[in-house]
């Protein structure tokens, strides 16, 4: 049993003649292992650690099926959470669940009879267009460089063969040059990746939207940070396994919230404490959960229909008291709000109107942030 992966893997047949394969979810929305063989009809033992600061989960596939459940998991909408964004297909052979930042679960399994090479990709949304790799079922792998089954960055690593090879010897590839990467089919908006973004904490959401439109959403402090027009991310670097590299923009930033804080309770001075809750797909769309001194908001962000801008739909449904929506009069955007009343940029609302209210956002035209 020979062990072909793009860095060191620890994988070992055991006295019950059952293979152990140990992947890892790194930064970068990548495995550590992204290839490996096993023999046809046996006993696979694989384990996955989530030492990234994002979910993972891991879905092995038919010959073939990756892009598709991909695809389907995406459509899974609201439902997504509940089956961790495993779509219920015959095309998923086994999956390991969505796992939190350094949690480990394993699955045991029995090879297919037939030989083949069976796609495994988290499909978390956002993650599958770059986080996949392959198990080889009774084939030789393709030369490194050839492999089209590995994201196109990782076709240039040092390649290492472990235990199995019959002097047992290890042997390192020639380096070469990392492949410029590329996604293996167009994503459409909306969708999201965990990334690092500038001017935003380290637990930063980049969503696409249609229209050419994006925005960063900052889960750590809990607020719309900016939004831009004209492309979405350059992720090269991450894609590369530059854990600490950071998304680069591709278009042009017509929002930037220069308050200490929108959202505020009660009175316009009053700066709330935060809490991150979390989000669901709705329609593809992330809606954030988060605490306001302990009152749960509910934020959604679609893009205007004729693109000049964004709507941020809010719910507050156990709201008891006043909330006031403040602006800066130099942070790119016009403001429209489905009620409350607006006094010198701060839009105040009863906790009945508080319930539910929308905000419009409209792209001030000449603007440079």
């Amino acid at each position: 049993m020979v062990l072909l992966l793009a860095l060191p893997v620890h994988a070992h047949p055991v006295a019950d003649s059952v293979t152990t394969v140990h992947i890892k979810a790194i930064a970068g929305l990548q495995y550590n292992v992204v290839r490996f063989q096993v023999k046809p009809n046996a006993r696979v033992k694989l384990i996955l650690t989530n030492t990234d600061d994002m979910s993972h989960n891991l879905v092995i596939t038919r010959p073939g099926a990756r892009d598709a459940v991909v695809n389907a998991a995406l459509k899974l909408g609201e439902q997504g959470l509940k089956l961790n964004f495993i779509p219920p297909s015959p095309q998923v052979l086994w999956s390991i669940p969505v796992l939190e930042p350094d949690e480990t679960k394993s699955i045991t399994f029995t090879t297919p009879k037939t030989t083949g090479v069976y796609p495994y990709v988290c499909t978390y949304p956002g993650h599958g267009v770059i986080m996949y790799g392959a198990m080889y079922v009774g084939e030789v792998a393709l030369p490194l460089a050839n492999d089209l089954n590995i994201p196109p960055a990782r076709r240039t690593e040092n390649i290492i063969a472990a235990r199995g090879a019959a002097n047992g010897n290890r042997h390192t590839a020639h380096p070469a040059t990392t492949a410029k990467p590329a996604h293996p089919y167009e994503l459409q908006a909306p969708f999201l990746y965990r990334v690092f973004m500038p001017d935003a904490s380290p637990a930063a959401i980049a969503v696409s939207l249609p229209q050419e439109l994006s925005y960063c959403w900052d889960a750590g402090t809990c607020r719309l940070r900016y939004a831009w027009q004209g492309g979405f991310l350059d992720n090269s670097d991450s894609w590369k396994g530059k854990g600490d590299s950071y998304g680069i923009i591709i278009g042009q930033v017509f929002y930037r919230d220069k308050t200490p804080y929108p959202l505020r309770l009660n009175q316009p001075e009053n700066i709330p404490s935060v809490a991150f809750k979390g989000y669901q797909l709705r329609e593809r769309y992330p809606e954030f959960k988060y605490n306001l001194n302990g009152i749960t908001v509910y934020e959604l962000i679609k893009p205007k229909a004729d693109g000049a801008g964004l709507i941020r739909t809010f719910r507050i449904p156990d709201n008891s008291q006043k909330v006031w929506f403040v602006t800066d009069s130099v942070d790119g955007v016009q403001y429209e709000a489905t009620a409350g009343k607006w006094i010198g940029g701060k839009l105040k609302l009863t906790a009945r109107q508080a319930r539910h209210f929308s905000i419009t956002m409209t792209r001030k035209e000449g603007v440079k942030l």
